[in-house]
């Protein structure tokens, strides 16, 4: 390989921390569709040290993932550049938030000619459909504990609750903050010229270039000249044939080095989802297996959970929290927080021993609640008799459509209480906190990363890096010498998150339209009573 070459990454769809790679990916033309941060940080890793490489180039099409992902794609690029190497980012496509965001990190920034740029900032929107329910002769009941615990709001209530205004204000705080300190720091103009360019968008790519958000517009293949010397175009070379080359062996180890097992904790938590959402859920039963084969495999020395969920069941977040509990107390065990970890995403987390999140993760949420659709009143109104014969006071507590009587709310209520105080009592033991300390800042509330770390519900600001750094130390093992890979089920691989058939998706963006989460519909197909569940963190995870 000559002096002076470009190493390129093409990003166009979901980045996610770690990726079981296919034995024979160049087999598979869309093997590389999903961009890993491991691999990533492996290719700057050896970029950093090779006096033969320029720099990097990152073609960025589409990112798929939250801001929390994103700041930590924006930390590897800033490592790359203090190696003394350039970064440059190519936006052929133009871009909203998140692209503008991670391109704010390279030394200069390009954007396809006719491309739209469009940093706009952020929005949340929540439709409450109290009223229309009203018309149709049909309630929301609804039992949580905490404050702030806003599932069923948008059922119960024709505008947002103050408590529900504090904290999604205070996520859309961070996350304007993050996008106006990146495009400050990266280029270099005052924060409140960063706002104004926010304020600005959308450009195109000309608009853009005369704002001084892009250095310049070509297409991608103009990119060599545009990153070329003394009229010579550069040399691209593929970022992951470069990495395989590096890391081309012609004998294997002799003895195999010790393991840092990540077990993934991403989606809803549920303990058996129907077939609508297969592939996108974290099922109780496949993720206890995986924590068990991590105890059993003396070749994991430590176990990182990498944690990606706005939470769901409390009884299935409840069987997790216990098997790692098991587990925390053999191994080294610490949480690495992605874009959510929420309500029963970080009932799972409170087992570990370490919890790292970014500033940008949305945490916290600790609190339960029960929503339930009375149908009676409609059936009444158009006419349909319903006849009950019960033997026991709370036989029809769990019927759908029926209005509860005060002994059958109460024996509800009481049931929520007592997993709210379970929770408490849960964080408290795993925080080392009082449960007075824990109720502060409980009652539902959902925190950014940075707030909750500065609350004591996180140890530490940082990405997946720091996580496996903590759990090497705590395992008395150098960082350098060590594998990470995903520790799925004995029975076989942990699946990948598909993406849902057309049909699948279609139902889903339809129940979106009328302001319903299609999540807790699959989850109240489950029977589940009670969730560990965060309808804001659920947005933001899901975007």
């Amino acid at each position: 390989m000559p002096s002076g070459v470009w190493l390129y990454i093409e990003v166009d769809g979901p980045v996610v921390e770690l990726t079981r790679r296919p034995r024979f990916e160049f087999l598979n033309p869309n093997s590389r569709k999903t961009t890993s941060l491991e691999s990533l940080r492996a290719v700057v890793k050896e970029a950093s040290k090779d006096s033969r490489v320029r720099g990097l180039l990152i073609i960025l099409r589409g990112f798929s993932a939250g801001m929390a992902t994103a700041t930590a794609f924006r930390d590897i690029l800033v490592k790359l550049r203090a190696s003394g190497k350039e970064v440059v980012v190519h936006l052929p496509l133009g871009g909203g938030n998140k692209e503008f965001y991670v391109a704010c990190a390279a030394d200069r920034v390009l954007v396809g000619p006719q491309a739209t740029l469009a940093p706009v900032g952020f929005v949340s929107s929540t439709r409450y459909v109290k009223n229309a329910l009203d018309k149709l002769g049909v309630q929301a009941d609804v039992l949580a504990r905490g404050a702030y615990k806003s599932a069923g709001e948008s059922l119960s209530r024709d505008s947002m609750s103050e408590p529900q205004k504090e904290q999604v204000g205070a996520l859309l705080d961070e996350l304007y903050g993050s996008l106006v300190t990146a495009i400050a720091s990266g280029r270099k103009v005052e924060e409140a010229r960063a706002k104004e360019l926010i304020d600005g968008a959308p450009y195109r790519a000309s608009r853009a270039v005369e704002a001084g958000l892009v250095d310049g517009a070509c297409y991608e293949d103009g990119l060599p000249e545009a990153l070329g010397r003394d009229g010579s175009p550069a040399t691209l070379v593929g970022a992951w044939r470069y990495l395989d080359r590096r890391n081309l062996r012609l004998l294997p180890r002799v003895r195999r080095r010790p393991l840092v097992g990540v077990i993934r904790v991403h989606g809803p938590i549920v303990g058996e989802a129907p077939s609508l959402f297969a592939g996108r859920i974290a099922s109780d039963e496949r993720i206890i297996a995986s924590i068990r084969s991590a105890r059993m495999l003396r070749s994991v020395r430590a176990v990182v959970l990498h944690v990606d969920s706005p939470g769901g069941s409390a009884l299935a977040s409840d069987r997790m929290h216990h098997e790692l509990e098991q587990l925390a107390r053999e191994k080294p065990l610490v949480t690495c927080m992605a874009n959510v970890a929420a309500s029963g995403g970080y009932y799972v987390a409170a087992a570990t021993h370490h919890i790292v999140a970014q500033p940008t993760t949305i945490t916290g949420s600790i609190g339960v609640v029960a929503a339930r659709i009375v149908t009676d009143p409609l059936f009444h109104k158009l006419g349909i008799v319903t006849e009950t014969l019960q033997r026991g006071a709370h036989a029809g507590v769990m019927e759908p459509g029926k209005i509860l009587d005060a002994s059958e709310r109460e024996a509800l209520d009481r049931e929520i209480g007592g997993f709210y105080d379970s929770f408490i009592d849960i964080v408290a033991r795993g925080r080392n906190k009082t449960r007075e300390e824990i109720e502060v800042v409980a009652q539902g509330r959902v925190w950014t990363g940075r707030d909750a770390h500065a609350r004591g519900l996180v140890d530490e600001l940082g990405g997946f890096d720091a996580a496996v750094a903590f759990a090497c130390k705590r395992a008395g093992l150098d960082v350098a010498s060590v594998d990470v890979a995903v520790v799925g089920s004995p029975w076989g691989h942990v699946p990948p998150l598909n993406p849902a058939p057309a049909p699948q998706a279609i139902l889903r963006t339809g129940l979106r339209l009328f302001g319903l989460d299609e999540t807790l519909l699959a989850l109240a197909r489950g029977a589940e009573r009670v969730l560990a569940w965060s309808p804001i963190a659920a947005r933001f995870w899901d975007e």
